[in-house]
């Protein structure tokens, strides 16, 4: 039983994670339109601090325990589908300390990266994600 739980724990805080890697780029997006400065910038700074500090973070660290548990539980280790998820996962988590550090920058007034590239960035997490449910769902190897 405590499989289940498990497995239902590291989907929950799966989607919350996801969500808030969708959200991040897209408040760096409204930051980097607001004048330099300006109580706007200011708001989406303190927003995406919040973001970062109540949903990304403690996502973060919830998936990758429940995550860790259900493989010691599964005896994964061996497995090539959980490999590969485990370096797009590692990957995610690469992803995801870029952009809270493209967030600081921004809010220190810095521009690191265009619009259009912040647009493209915001596509990482969903294509990661697609690849690692197929590899979850259908284990094709």
């Amino acid at each position: 039983m405590i499989y289940y739980w498990l497995k239902a724990g590291h989907i929950i805080f799966v989607i919350f994670w996801m969500a808030g890697l969708f959200m991040l780029p897209r408040q760096l997006i409204y930051m980097h339109a607001a004048p330099s400065g300006s109580d706007e910038e200011a708001l989406w700074a303190r927003r995406s601090r919040l973001l970062g500090k109540v949903i990304l973070g403690p996502s973060l660290i919830a998936v990758w325990g429940l995550g860790l548990a259900l493989a010691v539980t599964i005896s994964a280790w061996a497995q090539g589908w959980f490999l590969a998820k485990l370096a797009l996962v590692t990957g995610l988590s690469v992803y995801h300390g870029w952009m809270a550090a493209t967030a600081r920058r921004m809010a220190a007034g810095e521009r690191p990266m265009s619009e259009k590239r912040l647009r493209l960035v915001n596509e990482v997490p969903g294509v990661a994600a697609a690849v690692i449910v197929v590899l979850v769902v259908i284990k094709p190897f």
